[in-house]
Formats: structure tokens, sequence, C-alpha cells
């Protein structure tokens, strides 16, 4: 479903400068969109059409179908539903009290007073600064400014919200923190549209990008079809992201395996996972292409487990009723990694875990998440890319434990189960501590439910 459009879009400033000219986008509902050019190549401008800040001089902007219009009431109706969140969060950020701004758009909003309460309450929860909300925002770090304005943005319940290069001005700890919120707002079904000209945030988070140069895009699609591109990156003076050049760099020497263009660390590692050929006999009316179960391996024939589950896809049958199969590997004992719900937080239980579960890798997700920790003394291996750096432990066979809280949990689930089901690399997987919302199986020995891949 298509929640914003834009139709023959051009803006002009009071100076004669073009800032955007004959643009026309549809942003699908509940996607993670980017979009990714140069400073100056129109992205601030776009976004403040895109909320009804600036009015366009030609073309159209259309909400759910419907074309805005710019008379007060529309224009504070088409404002609670696509919120903002500009570059510098100075210009957003004028009251007394973190408490006073985030209620600042509610209360504009006619809420009632409990109603703007309970709004504020849940958005500074899930950003993490119920602690300080009676701190004025100018004594605030950069970090929780910007936490203050996504904030604000979020007390209005908005079915998109916008963000002005996120990341911008934040060191690498808090720049994991926002992208965290983001991936959350996400999960629960709001559109995110970012803009950004960090080519490598753009490929690893969006669902869909597209690329701004000189007012115009050149050029839109999924992050791998955008970025493969070469000559239309260059074209928008942009560079291909890290992770995808040195994946480049080992296709050309031979080194990769599979099609799939990685986009994060782990799935970049297991490009480098090697063939796997083997000669066996197979019945008659194999054909090539085919899936064969070979059954369980065991001492020098299991590469990467001592006991592996393997299946095999045929590639080549020879005339006497011989195959040669490329085997897929599912190690049986393998490293694993919960994930603990912070919302019903019990220390014991964690040192429980941390003690039965013979954990050797802890990493935090969520500010909230990572105070609780700090405070409790709980020792973090890592507080940012928290899921990659846990599935690659997991992989050398390390037991790990993610604190995380909200939606959150099931992100990190979800992006768990999608490396395990992309990779064919298999191991345990569990959710502890979480009231609703998952499917249940008891493990042996163990009085914490978990879930399983």
């Amino acid at each position: 479903m298509i929640i914003l459009e834009t139709r023959s879009l051009k803006y002009t400033y009071p100076d004669g400068t073009v800032a955007i000219q004959d643009l026309n986008i549809e942003i699908m509902k509940g996607k993670k969109i980017a979009f990714v050019g140069q400073n100056g190549s129109g992205k601030s401008t776009l976004f403040m059409l895109l909320n009804g800040t600036l009015k366009p001089g030609q073309g159209e902007v259309l909400f759910h179908g419907v074309p805005f219009k710019y008379d007060s009431k529309s224009l504070r109706d088409i404002r609670k539903s696509v919120g903002i969140v500009f570059q510098n969060s100075d210009d957003q950020i004028f009251a007394p009290t973190v408490y006073q701004d985030v209620a600042f758009g509610p209360a504009n909003l006619g809420y009632s007073k409990e109603r703007v309460d309970a709004c504020v309450q849940q958005a500074l929860e899930y950003v993490g600064l119920s602690h300080l909300k009676d701190k004025p925002p100018h004594h605030l770090s950069g970090g929780q400014k910007k936490r203050v304005a996504i904030a604000g943005i979020m007390a209005m319940e908005p079915e998109v919200i916008i963000l002005d290069e996120p990341l911008s001005n934040l060191d690498p700890v808090g720049a994991d923190e926002i992208v965290d919120l983001l991936n959350e707002f996400n999960h629960f079904g709001n559109t995110i549209i970012i803009s950004t000209h960090d080519v490598d945030l753009a490929y690893r988070w969006s669902d869909y990008v597209f690329l701004l140069s000189n007012s115009k895009i050149i050029g839109q699609g999924t992050p791998t079809e955008v970025f493969k591109d070469p000559e239309l990156l260059k074209k928008a003076g942009l560079r291909q992201p890290t992770t995808l050049e040195i994946y480049r760099e080992i296709e050309r020497r031979g080194l990769a395996y599979g099609r799939n263009s990685p986009k994060t660390i782990p799935e970049l590692v297991n490009t480098l996972k090697p063939l796997d050929l083997m000669w066996v006999d197979v019945p008659p009316r194999v054909k090539e292409g085919d899936s064969l179960n070979i059954g369980v391996m065991y001492g020098e024939y299991a590469t990467q487990s001592p006991y592996e589950a393997v299946n095999a896809t045929v590639l080549h049958i020879h005339p006497n009723g011989r195959a040669i199969v490329e085997l897929k590997r599912k190690g049986i004992k393998a490293g694993g990694i919960l994930i603990y719900d912070t919302n019903n937080y019990s220390l014991p239980e964690i040192k429980q875990i941390l003690k039965d579960g013979e954990i050797a890798f802890v990493g935090a997700m969520g500010k909230k998440s990572k105070i609780l920790a700090e405070q409790d003394g709980v020792g973090l291996d890592v507080s940012s890319g928290v899921v990659d750096k846990s599935i690659l432990m997991a992989l050398c066979g390390k037991r790990c434990l993610i604190l995380t809280a909200g939606g959150m949990v099931d992100h990190a689930f979800k992006r768990i189960k999608e490396y395990v089901e992309k990779s064919g690399i298999e191991f345990t997987v569990g959710v502890v501590n979480r009231e609703e919302g998952c499917m249940w199986l008891k493990e042996t020995g163990d009085n914490s439910e978990t879930l399983k891949i």
C-alpha cells in the first residue's frame, strides 16, 4: 500500500535556487526508506515538502492517496500523521524541560491532559529518557537531544516518521542507539524515512533506496540493486558500501560462495564458506538440482561441529549413477543466543542465566537495557552492533545473552532467524522472560522457557 506519494513535484526557493524538480516517488507503508545523496542534493527540502512545512511551487504530495491541503486544520492533521525530526535537534527543542518539550505536540493536537501524559511517558520510556524528564534540554548531550526530538514526534503517534540525517554529529554508540529505535518503531508498523549520505547505513538498514542528485531522483530500488551499479553511484557522487566493496573483491579472487550480496558482517563472513563437494550414489529418479538427505556425519566428516545433519544439492550426475553433490551442513552442537526481555527485568534471574547458561558474551540493545546493566554491574561485552556480533560469537561456539526490551526482542529474534535460514548454519536461539507473543518450548534441565529455531 502506498502511504506517501509525489507527482511532478517542484520547489524553488525565493532566491531562484531550484531545490526539487519533476519528482515522482511512491513510498510504501511500513517500509524503511533511505534517500541518499550528497549535501545540497535536495533531501532536506523534499522532507519539508513531505510533511507540509513547505508548499510546492508545482505538483502535489499525497497521503493515503489524498492530495495535501495547506489550510491550518489540514496541515495539523498532516503533521500529526507525518512527523519530521530535523538534522539539528536544537532547531526542534525549545521548552524548559524534556517533559514539556515532548508534551508540546500532543497538547497542541488537543489531547486530554491524561492522554498527553500517557503519550509522553510512553515516548520517553521508548527512547530511554524517563529519568531525565525534568532536565532542561540544553543540558543534554547531542545524542540525548536527538532522542528528545524523536520522542516529541513519537508522542503524536504518527504513521510516518521522517528523520533528516538522523546520525549526524553522534558518536558510534549514540548512532547505534538511534538505529535500534528506528528498527523498533518500524517493527510496530511505522513507516520510517531517513535522509543520509552514509552509504553504509543506507545499504545495511533500508528496504528501499532513492538516489538524489541535483534536485532529481536518478535511481531507486532495493539497496542491492542500487549500490551494485558503480556508474550510478559515480553519477550521484557516492561510493559503494564497504561491505559490498569487500565482497566484490572476494568475488573477483574466486573466494566468494553464494550469489546474494551480503549486507552485514556475519553475511560477509558466510560468503567465505568453501564449497563442500562429495561423490554419492543416487537413485535413478534423482535429477540435477534435487535435494538429498545424506544423514548425520561425525568425526573427520563433520567439519563444523562434532555431529552434523547434512543435506545436499545434486550438481552433476555421472552416467554410472554416481553424482557430485554440494553438502549443506547443519551442526547439531554449536553456540547459541538467548534474548532477555528487560521489561520483566530481574537481576537474580540474569545472574542465574549467566551461570547456568555458561554465557560467554553479553550485549545490550536500547538505552533502557544498557542503563539497567550498568546500574547492576552486569558486564557488557558489546553495546553496539549487538545482533551481528552475537551471531559471530555463536558461530564460534559461544553462548551469548542479549538484553533488550519491547519490540527490539522481536526485531533481534527476527534478524537472527533470517540469518540462520539464509546461511543454513543452525545454532540455538531462545527468548527468555517473555510474557506473550512467542511460541514456547522447554529446554531439558532449564527452568527458563525458550523459543528455538
